[in-house]
């Protein structure tokens, strides 16, 4: 067999695809930039912004005709028993205007600001967390968004009726052996008189086995009158050459549509380009900006759904005399349950809020959102089987049979697990908020740790950093954080913002020190870079639960029992950000390293005795060299009411 079809690409190379990909300019207000700076904005964020009164209309009437669908028409247990969601199930979501929650109305959608789509996502996941995946990546990812806001008029007037009501789309840039480093795009979409003819093999292509549209990035080579890149593209399925040759099985979300997609020579017109060529990955970039919120969203319902099963379990289940909520060890998992669901609602529902609004760049705030929502709620899940016990573990159609309530515990624990990979892992969220935490630093001294500069960009990146140091160190050493009456409209958070104001500047300090220590190294210290993004994620968590519970006190919305849960949250998020302090300087990074060398090197092949590998034959990546499918074309379309099965 042949080796898969890769572009061999350089670490600089790689560096600087994933580079140009980004936003360069910070044109708005960033609360989540500023606190990485080690400034407490919170006057970006607070008062908590309100949504516009047409838009709360228009987004409760939906979730009410949408919670009627999901206790009538979603059977979870059904999709999770035959492992794909029911055309009739499709079709209704379609009937609903579910397929167009975000599109505006004169294109046929329902036009939902982003926080009334959240509140649906969160709805329909806790229903079926497969069904919320199709939703979200239709519209959060798939065809919708990018041509809402990089297509042109004719686009947008030929795709977006089709996509609220009819057609379903997916987003497909993942290959075989390229995951987070697209420089290596094998795909290829070759000028061919006026379209192109597309050539490669999509992996993990989520809504690709139902769908009816697709955004597809593929590398156009340069040539005369081609600028070339990784460019987007709209494509129908049922253009030739395009075949779905395997539906991917997980460990979870069982319902999920996604496969292995090949095109041949599939033909591609001209008008199907979103955008100009080599814009791809900026757009697939700023399409997630906004797009990342959804996974969060399904998170807090996901954590809704566990505290209530916790409740109502620690109630009746009784141990040594006592409901096991009354004891100390089952009762400290509850409240992380509850304070946490509380703190991730609080993220969401800011970062959504700014969405709506547009004044602010939420490019790190939807990023912090993503990677907070998606390793909470993967220890939400986790505590909720733990709290269950033995029944935690046991399936709930194995339940239901012997007679007990079907508890989707250890679904649930399946489903969120994907979160911490999918769109981004964390490890990925780490280094891309990373990059734009220290953007300020770059901007002024990256010269100076670029070994490719001269002496004389060397020198004037120095003259440059000297300026912007001298004014931005002298405001990391004090501030209202150290002020004992400060924040006191938030009264018994106020200390918690306090922390949260000193915090930031020690995290800045921290920074900027690792910055000057390991200068053009410091891309290579990732587990240091991701205490200091999970750093910030506590205080951006934080700060969000204050705000959240001081509005939802002034506006006389249980805000008795919403600063007892930010209270604990913030007690509970300050032990974790002091953990993770204390570990930017004492850890075992250098040793890990070391060990990690020996065991690639083999040296440890004399621990991996005494055991049986039940894994198959075959190769770690599959092949994915272009040509014709040999395979069986497992594409589903969904069958229209009153329509035959072919």
């Amino acid at each position: 067999m042949s080796a898969p079809t890769t572009r061999n690409v350089s670490e600089r190379e790689a560096r600087q695809v994933a580079e140009a990909a980004r936003e360069q300019d910070w044109r708005k207000p960033s609360f989540a930039k500023e606190l990485f700076l080690g400034r407490f904005r919170l006057d970006l964020i607070h008062p908590h912004p309100s949504p516009a009164t047409e838009g709360v209309r228009r987004g409760e009437a939906f979730l009410a005709a949408l919670r009627t669908f999901c206790e009538t028409r979603i059977d979870g247990a059904r999709i999770e028993r035959e492992g794909q969601i029911p055309d009739e199930t499709v079709n209704g979501l379609k009937e609903l205007g579910a397929l167009g929650m975000k599109i505006d109305t004169k294109y046929g959608g329902l036009g939902l600001t982003q926080v009334y789509y959240n509140k649906a996502l969160a709805l329909v996941a806790s229903a079926s967390p497969a069904v919320g995946a199709l939703l979200s990546a239709h519209q959060s990812i798939g065809v919708p968004q990018p041509v809402k806001v990089f297509g042109s008029q004719e686009q947008k007037n030929a795709f977006l009726p089709r996509c609220a009501r009819t057609d379903i789309s997916a987003f497909l840039l993942t290959e075989p052996d390229v995951g987070s480093d697209p420089a290596r795009l094998a795909t290829t979409a070759v000028p061919d008189g006026d379209g192109y003819l597309l050539d490669g093999v999509k992996l993990w292509t989520t809504n690709g086995v139902i769908a009816d549209l697709l955004v597809v990035m593929a590398r156009v080579p340069a040539s005369e009158g081609h600028r070339g890149g990784i460019t987007a593209f709209v494509v129908e399925t049922a253009t030739p050459g395009i075949t779905v040759e395997h539906r991917n099985a997980f460990m979870g979300l069982r319902g999920l549509e996604n496969g292995v997609t090949r095109f041949h020579r599939v033909r591609i017109p001209a008008a199907h380009r979103i955008g100009p060529e080599g814009a791809g990955l900026k757009i697939a970039l700023t399409t997630l900006n906004t797009g990342r919120l959804s996974l969060p969203a399904m998170c807090v319902g996901s954590g809704k759904w566990a505290l209530k099963i916790a409740r109502e379990w620690s109630a009746v289940r009784e141990q040594w005399g006592r409901p096991i909520a009354a004891h100390e060890a089952v009762g400290a998992k509850i409240s992380f349950i509850a304070a946490t669901t509380f703190a991730l609602e609080a993220v969401v529902d800011l970062s959504s809020q700014m969405a709506d609004e547009n004044r602010n760049d939420i490019r790190i705030e939807a990023a912090l959102a993503k990677l907070y929502g998606s390793e909470m709620g993967w220890r939400i899940a986790d505590e909720l089987v733990q709290i269950r016990g033995g029944r935690g573990f046991e399936t709930a159609d194995s339940l239901a049979a012997r007679g007990e309530r079907a508890v989707p515990a250890e679904q649930l624990l399946r489903d969120m697990r994907i979160n911490r990979i999918f769109e981004g892992s964390t490890e990925i969220m780490h280094l891309l908020i990373a990059r734009e935490a220290v953007d300020a630093h770059l901007s002024v001294a990256g010269d100076l740790i670029d070994p490719e500069k001269s002496l004389g960009e060397k020198g004037r990146a120095a003259a440059d950093a000297g300026r912007f140091y001298a004014r931005w160190l002298p405001r990391l050493v004090t501030g209202s954080g150290q002020l004992p009456h400060a924040y006191q409209e938030f009264g018994t958070l106020a200390g918690h913002l306090r922390y949260v104001e000193r915090s930031c500047r020690k995290l800045a300090r921290a920074t900027f020190y690792a910055m000057s220590r390991w200068q053009g190294r410091m891309e290579t210290k990732q587990g240091f870079l991701g205490r200091i993004v999970d750093i910030g994620a506590e205080l951006f968590a934080m700060s969000a639960a204050c705000v959240r519970a001081e509005h939802l006190r002034l506006t006389g919305d249980h805000g008795r029992e919403a600063y007892r849960l930010a209270d604990a949250f913030c007690r509970q998020a300050r032990i974790r950000a002091d953990e993770l302090f204390a570990r930017l300087w004492t850890n075992t990074d250098a040793l890990d390293r070391k060990v990690v060398s020996g065991v690639l090197d083999g040296a440890y092949r004399w621990l991996e005795e005494g055991v049986v590998d039940p894994s198959g034959e075959g190769p770690w990546i599959a092949d994915a060299t272009p040509g014709p499918s040999t395979h069986q074309n497992v594409h589903r379309p969904v069958r229209r009411p009153g329509s035959e099965a072919s």
